[in-house]
Order: C-alpha cells, then structure tokens, then sequence
C-alpha cells in the first residue's frame, strides 16, 4: 500500500469515528491552527524568501494576515454556520419541522498552489475543518521550502491522522488522485485542473477548481488616470506577477496608451525604486523553467518599460509592454509574471467585444467615474468576479465568494463561502405520524377533487416570518384598542 493511500485511509477511519463532527473540536483545531501561523511565523518567512524571495513584511501582508482574520471569522461565526437553517414551508408542511441541516462531506483532498503556498493552502483547509471534515493537504512541491516546513511543523500542531501533510511531485499527486475522495479543491492551472477533474469523476467526487485566466483591465479615458494606473502597477506587480487575480493586460483607447505607460512607469520607480532587482519588496520567479517561458512571452512585442533581466537570479524587471494585438504570443497564455501587455480599442463597445471573444477570466478590472459605465460592463459580460477602480482587494472581503467560472474555475470559498462549498446542505422534513385524513389528497385513487386540493395545498408557500408579523402587529393592535376603551386604568406589567 503506497504512503498516499495509507493516509487516505488513516484519514477515513479517523473521520468515521466522528472525533470531527463536534463544533469544540473543530474550534479547537482551528485554534490550534491559528497557533501555527502565529508561532512559526518566522519559519513560514524565511520559506517564502527561499521560494519567491518575497520578504518577511510581505509574506506577513499576502499570506499570513488574511488567514488569521478568515481563521477567527470561522471560530467566531462557527456555531451560526452549522446550526439548522430553517426553510419557508408550504401548507402541507405548516405544523412540521423543515429545515437545511449542514453536515460534512467526509475525507477533502486540498492541492495547494506555489504562488501563495500558505494561504492558497491553508485557507481551504480553515473551511474543511469549520465544516468537520477530515483533509489530505498537499502543497505544492514547486515551492519546496515551503512544502518542507508545512510537512515537518503543522503536524505538530494539528491531528496527524485527520488533517496529514502529503508531499512530493507530479507521481504522488497522480497517486492521491487514484484515491476516492469526498471532495477535491484544486488551485492552480486549468490544464491541471482538467487532470484533476479528470481523475475524480472516477469516484463522482465533487470538485472545487480555483484556476485563473487572464484577467483583463479597462480603462475609460475619462476616468483618473494618473490614480488607475497606480493601482494597475501594484496590483500587477506585487510577487513579481505571479498572482491568480492580477490584471493579465490592459484595454484603453490610442489617445490615453502613452499617459498609461508613463504613469505606470513612474508608480514603478515610486514603489521598487530605479533598480527592482536590489530592492526587497520586489520578489522572484519561482524557477528557472517559468523564467524562459516568460521571456519567450515577450518575443514579438515592444518594451515600453523594463525588460530587464537576469538568468541566474531568476529576475524580471517590471515591464510594459506596447504593440501588442491579440494574436501576440503573450496574449496566448495567461502571464503569471511582471510582464503588462496594453492593447489599444476605440471604447469600451470594442473592449467588451474583445473580452467576450475570450476565456471568462477569474476577475474582471474596469477603471472609471461613470457608475453607468461600469453597470454596462458588468451586465455585458461574465467573470469569476468584478472589481471597479482597484485590484486584488476582493480577495481579502470574506462574505463575497471568491471563485471562478467557465474555463477560469468552479465552486467559490471563503467565509460561510467556503465552509457551503465543503458541507452537504442536507434537506430535512420531520413529520407527525397524525393528521392521515388530511393526507388523503396523495393517495389513489387520484380525483379532480383531490388534485384541487393538493394544488392549493403544495403550490402556496408560507412566509412564517410574515406570519408572525401580521400576528404581532394583530396583538398589538388589540391592545391599543383595548387601552382606548378603558383609559385611565394602570397597564404596568411591573
């Protein structure tokens, strides 16, 4: 039996004793999973300086942080999330209980990305142990160091058998895959995650696939151009790049392209200084590989800003890229790197046409003033997400779903989000065994009188809620009636 298929089957038996199911061990794993992050803060630094060269301040700001707030969300809102959710009911159920009761889906195999290799990890590892499950996590062997301090320290931390750290490359990963889970989440590319859809319809298992695409990003000539762009060159170039939601390239009009270029070259210089490749907030590409295949990218375009770099150090300076179409080679694939292609359109009629014509990216950018603008946008065309005026920031809002859809992913998570994705919203109906005469409208023989019945019975829903209203308001209104036909008389309850 092969080291992945032991833990699978550790992590079974262990979650069919149901040591996971009651809420105070759930807070208690996510609580010692926040002990984690505080704790070995430092370990977790110096892993992603090995791998991204990314500093201590930055893996603070775009890794840890957001998962100690989605962490305490779910300690906090835990006992809310899992408690049954009522229903409306319709006549035939009014005296009955009727209600969805969340339950977990079992054994969730996580697959981590090496971009973001703790929280792209760990984030749906807090919504699998909210929802009581048991989790195989795999990170990603691209980021080694990281792969390395995850499998040595969480262990420590967390129960061994429920929640084991499997590491290794693409055979182990092929070998969890041959395993039936209850749900597989996957973050990474949509090639892979084609393998990994793949593979688990084997088992029918469910998956939740958080790919990527290449984001666009408009900008309306009339907007604030100047604090657009400002926005842009963070949001693209923060980890050198290689971000799910950065913006891939840039739509705008002719008359504006070269005040975009010279904006974002100065935001450049503003925050990574004249020389990126010194400064410490400027990172890596994460290998040798990626490296060729992001200059490659380049071939065929104009270097408006940047282009520099250096083999050895696996660097690439911000760039800019001008003269680009979409038939360039770097509008082929999605970038994952600091490289900013600008396509020129005539408006945002040409711009929708251009995004429509293309893969439904993971999240869609659209810099303006004109609030109607933006509505047009939204309602013409379709993305995982859409952000107006920034970038990346929806990631960090936890009660908005973050996901994506067609070619870009499926299934969202965060928040309640997230602990949806990985429960079974299971359907619940307690009846009395009573009331039989009442019934009779579903039994044979099936009369015109009885399918009278049973359509005004099944087909009216009650809003409870309403009722109540209307009740309380009929009380209140009785008594106030009351009091004004006997004034004068003490009502004090005390």
């Amino acid at each position: 039996m092969s080291r992945e298929q032991l833990a699978v089957q550790r992590a079974r038996k262990s979650f069919q004793t149901g040591k996971s199911k009651p809420l105070e061990y759930r807070i208690h794993q996510l609580k010692s999973l926040l002990r984690f992050i505080t704790e070995r803060r430092r370990d977790i630094a110096d892993a992603v300086k090995k791998d991204l060269g990314k500093s201590a301040n930055g893996t603070e700001l775009f890794e840890t942080l957001g998962l100690e707030g989605e962490i305490k969300l779910a300690i906090g809102k835990l006992a809310e999330w899992a408690a049954p959710r009522p229903v409306e009911k319709n006549l035939l159920t009014i005296s009955d209980e009727v209600y969805v009761q969340p339950e977990p889906l079992g054994v969730v195999l996580i697959i981590g990305a090496w971009n973001y290799p703790w929280v792209l990890t760990l984030q749906p590892l807090v919504a699998a142990i909210a929802a009581g499950n048991a989790a195989i996590i795999k990170p990603s062997e691209v980021s080694s160091n990281s792969s390395k301090v995850m499998e040595e320290l969480l262990p420590q931390y967390l129960d061994k058998d429920l929640f084991p750290v499997v590491t290794g490359g693409v055979s182990e990963t092929q070998e969890l895959l041959k395993q039936r889970f209850d749900h597989v989440f996957y973050t990474g590319s949509s090639s892979v995650g084609r393998i990994v859809m793949e593979a688990a319809a084997r088992h029918l298992t469910p998956v939740t696939l958080e790919l990527g695409g290449k984001s666009p990003c408009y900008i309306d000539k009339n907007c604030d151009i100047s604090m657009a762009c400002r926005r842009i060159t963070w949001g693209k170039f923060v980890n050198c790049g290689q971000t799910c939601i950065a913006p891939d390239f840039v739509l705008c009009e002719p008359s504006i392209q070269s005040r975009v270029v010279e904006e974002i070259k100065k935001c450049i210089k503003e925050f990574y200084t004249e020389n990126p490749e010194t400064f410490e907030d400027y990172g890596r590409i994460i290998n040798q590989h990626h490296f060729k295949r992001l200059m490659g990218l380049m071939e065929g375009s104009t270097v408006a800003v940047g282009g520099g770099s250096n083999e050895s150090q696996c660097y690439i300076a911000p760039t800019v890229l001008q003269d680009v179409t979409g038939e360039s080679k770097v509008m082929k694939e999605e970038i994952f790197g600091p490289l900013l292609p600008i396509i020129t359109v005539s408006g945002v009629d040409e711009a929708i046409q251009f995004i429509n014509e293309r893969e439904k990216p993971l999240v869609l950018y659209v810099f303006s003033n004109n609030n109607k603008l933006i509505k047009r946008v939204i309602a013409e065309t379709s993305s995982g997400a859409l952000l107006a005026n920034d970038c990346l920031v929806h990631f960090t809002v936890s009660a908005l779903p973050f996901g994506g859809v067609g070619n870009s992913g499926m299934g969202c998570y965060h928040g309640l989000h997230g602990f949806n994705q990985l429960s079974h919203l299971r359907s619940c109906l307690i009846m009395q065994l009573k009331m039989e005469a009442f019934n009779n409208m579903r039994y044979p023989p099936h009369t015109d009188k009885k399918l009278g019945w049973a359509r005004f019975f099944l087909l009216k829903q009650l809003n409870v809620g309403r009722l109540r209203r209307m009740a309380l308001l009929a009380a209140l209104a009785g008594l106030a009636a009351f009091v004004v036909q006997f004034p004068g008389k003490n009502y004090s309850i005390w």
